[in-house]
Parts: structure tokens; sequence; C-alpha cells
């Protein structure tokens, strides 16, 4: 039986563990161009599959195995968190800026135009 892989010029069997390696990692990145990321060079083809796998064939994408690949997805998850917290914070102060603006037209804190009670002498 003949091996697909072995056909493909860039292939190197020692760059990559396994075809399988090779396969998720470009199916993770055929998957961050087809929700927007920018390709890393040009490139000859138009289907973010192909470009991916043309990617990671050219050495452009580097991955990481083990403990690496764990402490990678700890950190890009921490970052992701922040990012949300940052965005939760922003819009509970916009919202907090909404509502005392709405608030505002009901409610005038100002002392301005308040009438002293006048005190009735005996």
């Amino acid at each position: 039986m003949l091996d697909a892989l072995a056909l493909l010029p860039e292939y190197s069997p020692d760059r990559f563990d396994s075809r399988y390696r090779l396969v998720i990692t470009a199916s993770q990145r055929a998957k961050y161009l087809m929700q927007g990321a920018a390709p890393l060079g040009v490139s000859k083809f138009t289907k973010e599959t192909t470009i991916a796998l043309e990617e990671v064939l050219g050495g452009h994408l580097e991955y990481r195995v083990g403990k690496e690949a764990r402490q990678a997805m700890k950190e890009a998850k921490r970052g992701r968190e922040g990012e949300i917290e940052r965005m939760v914070l922003a819009e509970a102060a916009e919202d907090a800026r909404e509502i005392k603006k709405e608030l505002s037209v009901y409610v005038d804190d100002s002392t301005k135009g308040e009438a002293e009670p006048e005190s009735e002498e005996p």
C-alpha cells in the first residue's frame, strides 16, 4: 500500500512523530483560518484546509506535545478568562453609566432651587 504522505515533497517523517500529529496540527490551523486568522504567507491555494496543510508542512507553525502543550493550554485559558473578565467589567461600567443617566431624569440630586422652610414667628 502506498503512503500518501510520502508523495508530498515537503513531508519529513523526522518532523512529526506520527501522521496523526500532522493531521491534528493542520486541522487546528484550518479552524483558525476559517475563523478569520490571516495566512502566515502567500499561498497558491485558496481553501483554508490546503493552506493549513501547506503551512504545517512548510514548517511555518510550531506545535507542542506533552507537558509543554498542557502548559500552553493553561496559559491560553488564563488569557481568555482575563479577557472575558475585562469585557464583563467594561460592560458593567457602561451599564452603570446608562442607569445613572436614565435615573438622573427622575431624580435631581442638586441643591439648587431648594427653598428653605420658612419659620413661623409666634
